[in-house]
């Protein structure tokens, strides 16, 4: 009897602790998480990765803490998330044509198929000057370019970054290049434009939005397909208009989103899945879509890869035929 009695016991026991720790694994999170941006604060990838992570933090039942590690052009809070445990609280916020391009800038040896990414936001890179800039026009830019290879600055957020895609565009139209200046993100490479450190910055349209419509910021023109009205009266033309040419890169701009890297389980994943899914149609995170001029383009776990298949062969080849990079792109699968 009392052997039976000791069997039954040891046998709840084991019940009850099988549930205590499905119950435990259930609760995910049971803590704040961390999301790396990899820039400055004020930039794309900033600002849709604070809207993400309110939203997707409410859903949740946590805060997402937005903590932001410039350096390397976006790497070096890239590689800190990659090497990083996997374990659900630490997210990156990161924009595509930096992220997928790491690769054949020598920075890491994995792609983007060793992540687990939700894509939410498209924003078209935009041209300006500073407001007593002597370019009027997007041709006067490039003819400057062209009568002075090598001399004319562009602020971007570093190498790889969406600036400086959109910098080797208005490299390749001009068919002569710039001088390259480099700073900790948007945000900054915008400060420095305002104040007449560098001749024109190529970075995306939804970080000066605001100072194009009150004149602070000449917009030039836009790397998007077509033309843009931020508010009435003002339009942003699409270079293409001018530049036929140009169609072949159209439209280029910074897919945002957040990423993890692979390894974290399923029902951990799926959290996050029904948090983004929350987020990308939560009322405030769209007026701020529609507030900054982005492109809601949400997309899942299994969506993303198969978008980037051919995003992050454009981005990469379009690097290393400018001369960008030594690294050729086939080396990591990318064909073009």
């Amino acid at each position: 009897m009392k052997k039976t009695l000791a069997v039954c016991i040891v046998l709840l026991l084991a019940v009850g602790f099988c549930f205590a720790q499905g119950a435990a694994e259930e609760t995910y999170p049971t803590k704040s998480i961390n999301m790396t941006v990899p820039y400055g604060a004020g930039g794309t990838t900033d600002l849709t990765g604070r809207a993400l992570a309110n939203a997707m933090g409410q859903k949740m039942g946590t805060t997402i803490n937005v903590v932001n590690t410039p350096g390397a052009g976006g790497s070096a809070g890239s590689l800190n998330v990659q090497n990083s445990k996997v374990d659900g609280y630490t997210l990156l916020a990161n924009g595509m044509l930096a992220f997928t391009t790491m690769p054949i800038n020598g920075y890491t040896d994995k792609t983007y198929r060793d992540w687990d990414i939700w894509i939410a936001t498209f924003a078209p890179n935009a041209i300006i000057v500073p407001k007593n800039s002597p370019y009027k026009t997007f041709g006067d830019l490039v003819a400057a370019i062209r009568a002075n290879p090598g001399k004319i600055t562009a602020g971007t957020a570093g190498i790889g970054s969406g600036g400086h895609f959109g910098a080797e565009v208005v490299k390749a139209i001009a068919g002569a290049p710039y001088k390259h200046i480099t700073y900790a993100g948007g945000g900054p490479a915008l400060t420095a434009t305002l104040a007449g450190e560098v001749d024109f910055c190529p970075q995306l349209l939804a970080e000066y939005k605001d100072l194009i419509i009150s004149g602070d910021v000449r917009c030039l023109g836009t790397l998007s397909d077509g033309d843009i009205e931020l508010a009435p009266g003002v339009v942003v033309k699409s270079i293409g208009k001018d530049y036929p040419e140009a169609a072949k890169f159209l439209p280029m701009g910074e897919v945002t989103g957040i990423l993890l890297p692979k390894g974290l389980s399923e029902d951990k994943l799926a959290v996050l899945d029904d948090a983004f899914a929350f987020a990308v149609k939560d009322k405030a995170f769209l007026d701020f879509v529609k507030l900054k001029s982005f492109v809601a383009i949400p997309m899942g776990r299994a969506e993303s890869q198969k978008y980037l298949d051919t995003f992050a062969s454009k981005a990469a080849y379009l690097m290393f035929d400018a001369g960008a990079v030594a690294i050729d792109p086939a080396k990591f699968g990318f064909t073009r």
